[in-house]
């Protein structure tokens, strides 16, 4: 029987995965700083502001991840060649999409 809790999954941003946390956890004080700003009647433009940072600041991570993606799970994939490559690729895409809309 083998010991599934001690398996570890690699993906692509696992290297940088403190980083990444790091980042969001960054993110994360950003908003509640936004919803703390708006409880406190803060001038709109200045919330607007503090939201136009919170959402390049996940674009950043966003971009992050998927560069990782591709360099690992899609590279990797590309290599195996077969169905998995096509579905790696697919799933690249679909992520494009969703982050350019």
């Amino acid at each position: 029987m083998t010991d599934t809790t001690t398996t570890t999954t690699r993906h692509g941003y696992t290297p940088e995965k403190a980083n990444y946390l790091r980042r969001l956890k960054l993110i994360e004080g950003q908003t509640r700083g936004i919803a703390r700003m708006v409880d406190e009647d803060q001038y709109c433009i200045d919330v607007l502001t503090q939201i136009s940072a919170v959402q390049s600041a996940l674009k950043a991570v966003s971009l992050g991840l998927l560069e990782d993606h591709l360099g690992h799970c899609v590279a990797h994939a590309a290599a195996e060649g077969g169905d998995e490559a096509e579905q790696k690729l697919e799933e690249a895409m679909a992520a494009i999409r969703r982050l350019t809309k």
